[in-house]
């Protein structure tokens, strides 16, 4: 693994034992590998993260992950493991292990989720690149959804549709629609001392890294789960 000539930045992979709309989400196999497998591989083949840590309360999914190449220097704490656990608390937690037993400091950290499998190596290192580059506090990636916030509809109490986006003007040629773009799950990338005293991936000087739609996948049933498996499956074909 190589060390990002601009500062150190570690990956690390949430993926916790209990999920429930897709039992064993994080290793149940998905076109011949382990899910937690493709982000693995993507975060090693990189070469500009400094280290890849699974942070995992789970003994199966902790095997598994050093079984591929990845680190797993402790067990996530059960009350940091929960469905409503915040995500910005299990990132915490492993950077101030890291520095207590480890002393490990590494100036950023990039959030790489199990669920986004279709994610490559040259989307990290981009992320990474652009991070340094630009000098900012964070990178999240984002896509370019098929269908316009402005074309969202609500039903109201009395069971009309009406406009999701009140007082806009709906366009009704797409080429006149501003761009609008979503986060897709795949890279949280952040400094630090960013997410230590803010306790976010989003503040600001924040870039955005742009992904095709067709790898912002992010497998949450097992419709996508279905998906995933055939596109990855298919890949290069």
């Amino acid at each position: 693994m190589s060390r990002n000539s601009q500062g150190t930045v570690a990956a690390l992979v949430p993926a916790r034992g209990g999920s429930k709309g897709i039992p064993r989400k994080n290793v149940v196999e998905v076109a011949g590998k382990p899910l937690i497998a493709w982000t693995i591989e993507a975060a090693l083949r990189s070469s500009v993260l400094d280290r890849v840590v699974v942070s995992t309360d789970d003994e199966e999914i902790a095997r598994v992950s050093k079984e591929w190449g990845a680190e797993v220097p402790f067990y996530r704490p059960a009350e940091l493991s929960r469905d409503d656990s915040p995500s910005i608390a299990a990132v915490n937690h492993a950077i101030r292990w890291l520095e207590e037993n480890q002393n490990y400091r590494p100036d950023a950290l990039l959030l790489l989720q199990p669920t986004s499998p279709l994610r490559t190596a040259e989307d990290v290192r981009n992320a990474v690149h652009l991070l340094f580059e630009r000098n900012a506090n964070a990178v999240v990636s984002v896509y370019q959804p098929h269908t316009h916030p402005y074309w969202f509809k609500k039903i109201t109490k009395d069971g009309y549709l009406s406009s999701f986006l009140e007082g806009t003007v709906e366009p009704v040629r797409r080429q006149d629609l501003p761009p609008v773009y979503a986060l897709n799950g795949s890279i949280f990338l952040a400094r630090r001392e960013i997410l230590l005293h803010e306790e976010t991936f989003c503040p600001d000087r924040t870039c955005a890294y742009i992904m095709p739609e067709e790898r912002s996948l992010d497998i949450d049933s097992p419709a996508d789960l279905r998906l995933a498996n055939y596109l990855l499956s298919n890949e290069g074909n």
